[in-house]
């Protein structure tokens, strides 16, 4: 049986963890060929100084049905990004679906403080990886999605645009940073729309990513564990969610009806039908507003 994606060219910026490495996954087990793009690599870690790398991600993705394809790019660089578009390019001559993921920013970020307490320079810095590094990439790549119609954009965010705008997320420039990439989602919809393309901006929810994952001191077998520390936890979802929802948007032959919107994993999943790993459905975003908070005991029920 064909696949969806089958023949479709898939970059996703940022996919060495978390959920950039499972919407690469995820897209490569619907068909599609993906560029997986990072900084960290086997010939060298970036800054972060994490175990993870884009080889690993592209094998994930050629096992899981498609053809994984690494390239180690720093998207602050332009040159490196309009280096890898036009190999894009060159070697497919088209480019159906761009994710911007790139982030990399949480060791920078200051919490509970105000912004005149916070060091400067990672907070600029901060900035820089989370926005600066999502225009570039679509300045380059554009060009070549808009090239036949159907192109799809997916700005990965934090929040919606209806949760951010109610509420401060714990740091001016982590604030900032989430607000605009939802943003920059909304005005590429509007430049996009009369070339036959489609922005969505795209949050998961309590993602149990690799560092998450550390942070709590659990592993996927037992994430359980970490509700003695944190129970709201138990509102999770794997990276696979937003890599199933991304998938499930790409393969959408009507997925103009979702131009300049702001949606969750949670909310795509119930109406396309997809699951996390699990089988659940996690609505991560209405669990946080209506029992997180909302100062209620942590209690999934009709949630997941």
């Amino acid at each position: 049986m064909t696949k969806p994606l089958t023949g479709k060219i898939a970059l996703v910026a940022g996919a060495t963890r978390g959920a950039g490495r499972q919407i690469a996954v995820q897209l490569g087990a619907a068909g599609a060929t993906v560029y997986a793009t990072g900084r960290s690599s086997r010939a060298g870690r970036s800054d972060l100084n994490r175990p993870e790398t884009i080889e690993e991600t592209a094998e994930l993705v050629t096992a899981a049905g498609g053809n994984g394809i690494a390239v180690r790019v720093d998207h602050l660089v332009p040159e490196q990004v309009r280096d890898l578009v036009a190999r894009i390019d060159a070697e497919q001559g088209r480019l159906d679906v761009l994710v911007n993921d790139v982030w990399g920013a949480d060791p920078l970020i200051t919490w509970d403080t105000p912004m005149w307490e916070q060091p400067l320079d990672a907070g600029l810095r901060t900035l820089r990886q989370a926005i600066d590094t999502h225009i570039t990439t679509s300045h380059f790549a554009l060009p070549l999605l808009i090239r036949q119609p159907g192109g799809l954009v997916v700005e990965i965010g934090d929040g919606t645009t209806a949760y951010n705008d109610d509420n401060y997320r714990v740091s001016l420039f982590y604030d900032l940073a989430k607000v605009a990439v939802n943003r920059l989602a909304f005005a590429q919809a509007r430049e996009l729309e009369p070339h036959g393309a489609t922005a969505v901006a795209l949050t998961p929810g309590w993602l149990r990513s690799e560092m998450m994952l550390e942070h709590y001191g659990v592993t996927e077998a037992n994430w359980r564990d970490a509700l003695e520390k944190e129970p709201h936890f138990a509102i999770s979802e794997t990276p696979a969610l937003v890599g199933r929802a991304v998938a499930a948007l790409a393969a959408d032959p009507d997925r103009a009806r979702w131009n300049g919107s702001s949606v969750s994993s949670g909310e795509l999943a119930r109406v396309y039908g997809f699951t996390d790993v699990d089988g659940s459905q996690p609505d991560a975003w209405r669990y946080v507003v209506e029992v997180q908070d909302a100062g209620k005991p942590a209690d999934v029920t009709g949630y997941r």
